[in-house]
């Protein structure tokens, strides 16, 4: 076995905390991420940094808040000059691959039609210029990963490496996936119907690829080097439509809508959001009605179920290849979803805690007591955890990464003496298509905070432990203003921390 630890980390896209059994859910059954939370350390209280996806996947690979990494909303490029976490391992002797979605770079269409990326949707299905750094000119390395096989988009509006594998066992699925890429609406619909089986579904293949590398890696094809392995599955995003029997595991009737879903009406007065609200209506802040909101719950948590499964596949081989003693495992998703809660589905500039709150789970051998924890923790305290679990120095780590060291939170988890934070600061500035908006958030263990850029007199403010539908807002209650200038003066400071230090200073004394 290697002296160094390999490090497995798998990631989801748009998985709430609350969708697991092990979270309390009652009706969805995730027997595999349950077996996985009883053998390690999972967190219920963890937070993305941003609630999108590029921002929070960049800063997941950087340690550095959007603002920091650039990448602050989708649709952008992270810049290869910014240090990665998967490059210091590289240099420190570690081997690094990813198997699924990455998202680092824009996938939809530029503005400008000069700039290109290696994961635009249409460079991959329909591009044949030669400067598109798409399929035999997908660059590699890739920010810091020797080996990539990818996955680009959700549901049944994929592309990437894994449409070329699709076409390969099934070209005729491949040419209806191709077909369903001409109009953009089947990526951002709720649903996209398709007659993709599971065994050739994204999420087989991301197992599938995810394996192939453990078992050559078992095989001494990549020497004595420790692996670094990003698993990353497209699903949940929408749109869903689980494939196979996973379709019909949930049924509409067996879930509940939110107890919050008749909200929307109050949403709509708000004096900030009311203006987001169905302006991208595949994308944020989409407007739902009864019947689609059970449908898209009843398919989310098949999809899910699908999911499960396959982080089951991939935990089972990595037992059997003879790893369970020397890899870290992390489970991880990049944001939530709010799922019907105040009548709305998906994501975007909202206050309310379905888009924020992540599943979190961990198990480091020799490390990890069994258990859950309250601790806070954040997106951006990953890189900075799992690089001084693996005994990188500092020296050698990316420069001024700014999450904090979880380590000893996995060692003791129930010690509330070690918990390292005190709130999350979470930033979002979205500026997709016509939605302009910066908010910033900070979440302590019983009250989340909300201000909005430009709106000086209001804010959100809400005892989510007490509250947990968040619908009174405690901003104007004059019994809550001492507390409201607590979290605004602590908002403030963590803003003032989050805040760049670059250029360096280059002369003076």
């Amino acid at each position: 076995m290697v002296e160094k630890k390999n490090v497995l980390f798998i990631i989801s896209d748009q998985h709430r905390a609350d969708h697991m059994s092990c979270a309390g859910n009652r009706i969805l059954k995730t027997p595999n991420l349950d077996k996985f939370a009883s053998e390690g350390v999972r967190f219920t209280n963890a937070f993305c940094t941003n609630p999108m996806c590029m921002p929070n996947r960049a800063t997941l690979l950087t340690g550095l808040y959007p603002n920091i990494h650039g990448a602050r909303s989708n649709g952008m490029i992270l810049s290869k000059e910014i240090p990665t976490i998967t490059q210091t391992l590289v240099n420190n002797g570690w081997y690094t691959a990813a198997f699924g979605k990455l998202h680092h770079q824009f996938n939809t269409a530029p503005y400008r039609t000069n700039d290109r990326s290696a994961e635009s949707f249409h460079d991959w299905v329909f591009g044949k210029n030669e400067n598109c750094p798409v399929r035999e000119n997908f660059p590699i390395p890739y920010y810091g990963y020797q080996e990539v096989e990818t996955v680009i988009g959700h549901g049944a509006c994929l592309t990437g490496h894994y449409l070329d594998w699709l076409e390969e066992r099934a070209p005729n699925l491949a040419s209806k996936m191709k077909k369903r890429w001409k109009n953009i609406d089947n990526f951002f619909a709720v649903f996209c119907e398709h007659e993709i089986p599971v065994e050739l579904y994204s999420t087989a293949y991301v197992v599938e690829r995810t394996i192939a590398f453990l078992e050559r890696h078992a095989e001494g094809k990549y020497g004595s080097k420790p692996f670094y392995v990003h698993c990353s599955f497209p699903d949940p995003h929408q749109s869903v439509w689980p494939p196979g029997d996973y379709l019909n595991m949930y049924k509409p009737e067996q879930v509940t809508l939110p107890n919050n879903f008749y909200d929307l009406k109050n949403l709509r007065q708000h004096p900030y959001l009311k203006e987001y609200i169905n302006v991208m209506p595949g994308a944020m802040l989409r407007e739902t009605n009864e019947e689609e909101a059970l449908k898209f719950i009843a398919l989310t948590y098949g999809t899910l179920a699908l999911l499960d499964a396959g982080i089951g596949q991939v935990l089972a081989s990595l037992a059997k290849l003879g790893y369970d003693n020397d890899t870290i495992v992390v489970y991880n998703s990049d944001h939530g979803d709010l799922m019907a809660e105040h009548g709305m589905l998906f994501k975007g500039p909202s206050a309310y805690m379905g888009v924020f709150h992540i599943p979190m789970i961990w198990r480091v051998p020799e490390i990890t007591k069994k258990g859950t924890t309250d601790a806070l923790m954040s997106s951006i305290d990953y890189p900075t955890t799992i690089l001084s679990l693996l005994d990188i120095p500092k020296r050698k780590r990316p420069p001024d990464m700014q999450g904090f060291d979880m380590s000893n939170v996995l060692r003791e988890p129930n010690n509330l003496k070690i918990q390292p934070r005190d709130c999350c600061l979470i930033e979002n500035d979205e500026e997709v298509g016509p939605i302009y908006a910066r908010l910033r958030h900070l979440i302590t263990k019983n009250h989340k905070l909300t201000i909005y850029e430009g709106f000086h007199d209001y804010g959100d403010l809400f005892n989510w432990k007490a509250d947990r539908d968040e619908i009174d807002n405690l901003w104007f209650k004059n019994e809550f203003k001492e507390l409201r200038f607590q979290l605004t003066n602590l908002l403030l400071h963590e803003c003032l921390k989050e805040q760049s230090h670059y250029p360096k200073r280059i002369a003076g004394t």
